[in-house]
């Protein structure tokens, strides 16, 4: 049966010097709702990601990656009871000679058969989790990029209202960017986002050397209703903002709108036409009464 488990912190930033050995640690815990011992084990990938979607890669190493080789996991495998957590230590030796700006890995947590376990011992199944670390060399640390796209949608017949972002990073350090979205009900006045309950507020991280897109989906509007909607984003010193009136309309609603309107303008053709037709059937009375 497969436990369930919890790692923390789910992310860390550090700071390195070239030549210091950094102390470091996550907690693994074993909630109380667990029904067996969790056996873990510990390790270092590299982390990475591809494509403008930020698909995550823990398999390729590359210089953004070396840190992988500084690792040195104190406590790589255990056991914890339920409700039992441990702190698993870790030392990262940066050498004196490492470049300057951002370092990346994961600290994979998963489970483990026991050591003792034997041939008839039930397996367990095999899942992780992971502790990603972004880690800053300090040096000659080159911040750069821009923001690409801030857009917002006019007109929404399909799915839910999206709004996008994407930014470039060209310098060699993880970068973070922060968009605040306000979207109004342009009809009853009503404030949809930003609500006590739920932070409009939200940040991006960009990787060195690579560009991200970002859509969020509005889940909070009518699927029929006009909005004022306004992206205001902080990237690297750089504003961006835009604002739109948005229109989200569903694609039954359009067609029976057309279907309405064309039916009106049917009905007043046949109208016309109809009474074309009896006018000119009541001149031709007319001329043959007087002849």
């Amino acid at each position: 049966m497969q436990n369930t488990f919890v790692v923390s912190p789910m992310s860390q930033n550090i700071t390195l010097d070239p030549g210091q050995v950094y102390n470091g640690s996550i907690t693994v815990a074993n909630p109380a709702t667990a029904t067996s011992d969790f056996h873990y084990k510990v390790s270092v990938s590299p982390y990475s990601v591809s494509g403008t979607d930020y698909k995550p890669d823990f398999q390729t190493q590359s210089d953004w990656s070396r840190i992988v080789d500084w690792f040195k996991i104190e406590n790589a495998s255990g056991t914890l009871k339920p409700n039992e957590s441990k702190q698993i230590k870790f030392t990262i030796t940066v050498p004196s000679d490492a470049l300057a700006g951002g370092q990346y890995a994961m600290i994979g947590v998963s489970s483990d058969d026991h050591p003792e376990s034997g041939d008839n011992a039930m397996v367990q199944n095999v899942f992780e989790m992971a502790s990603l670390v972004f880690a800053n060399v300090s040096g000659n640390v080159v911040r750069s990029g821009e923001i690409l796209k801030n857009y917002v949608p006019g007109f929404v017949a399909t799915g839910e209202p999206t709004v996008e972002v994407s930014f470039s990073n060209t310098g060699n350090i993880h970068e973070v960017a922060t968009t605040k979205l306000t979207v109004k009900n342009v009809v009853t006045g009503e404030t949809v986002l930003p609500k006590e309950d739920h932070d409009a507020i939200y940040e991006t991280t960009v990787m060195p050397d690579s560009t991200r897109t970002f859509f969020r989906a509005i889940d909070e509007v009518a699927a029929l209703g006009i909005y004022e909607v306004k992206q205001d984003i902080n990237y690297l010193g750089e504003d961006s903002s835009t604002s739109t009136i948005m229109i989200v309309c569903p694609i039954w609603f359009v067609a029976l709108v057309i279907f309405t309107i064309s039916s009106i303008i049917a009905m007043i053709v046949y109208s016309r036409v109809l009474r074309k037709k009896r006018f000119s059937k009541k001149e031709s009375t007319d001329f043959d009464e007087k002849a």
